[in-house]
């Protein structure tokens, strides 16, 4: 038996177009994935200098952890995208390529979209962060 989610926007706050501001789980086991990297199984980087192929990357990886944890990505309540960069322009670009990707579902839950001076790995531009209601 699957978590029963319910995404709410609630009155008198924004109603964003992809995602939801509130998101309910009824008590259950939660999967808390390692932000996800771009990086491949052998610890390389991929994509040094290139957003999308290291967003691909990350959905790769985010979809293998998932389904690691017996989870799918609409079954994600918690997503928080790190994107090392100031211009606003990447972090549009990360958010639409991750919504459309196979790993797209987990980003009409509450989410939310940073960017950020600095990642943990030399030349890492994203990392995606995932709870999952099990």
């Amino acid at each position: 038996m699957s978590a029963k989610i319910t995404r709410v926007n609630p009155d008198g706050v924004h109603v964003p177009e992809e995602y939801h501001q509130v998101t309910i789980v009824e008590a259950g086991p939660t999967a808390h994935l390692a932000g996800q990297c771009p990086m491949d199984a052998s610890g390389e980087l991929v994509g040094d200098g290139d957003l999308a192929a290291q967003v691909d990357q990350v959905v790769a990886n985010s979809m293998a952890a998932l389904a690691a944890a017996g989870a799918r990505p609409d079954q994600v309540v918690r997503s928080v995208v790190y994107v090392a960069s100031a211009d606003q322009t990447d972090l549009v670009a990360v958010w639409d390529r991750l919504n459309a990707s196979p790993l797209a579902d987990a980003f009409t839950t509450a989410s939310t979209l940073l960017g950020v001076a600095q990642l943990g790995y030399r030349g890492q531009l994203v990392e995606v962060d995932l709870t999952a209601a099990l």
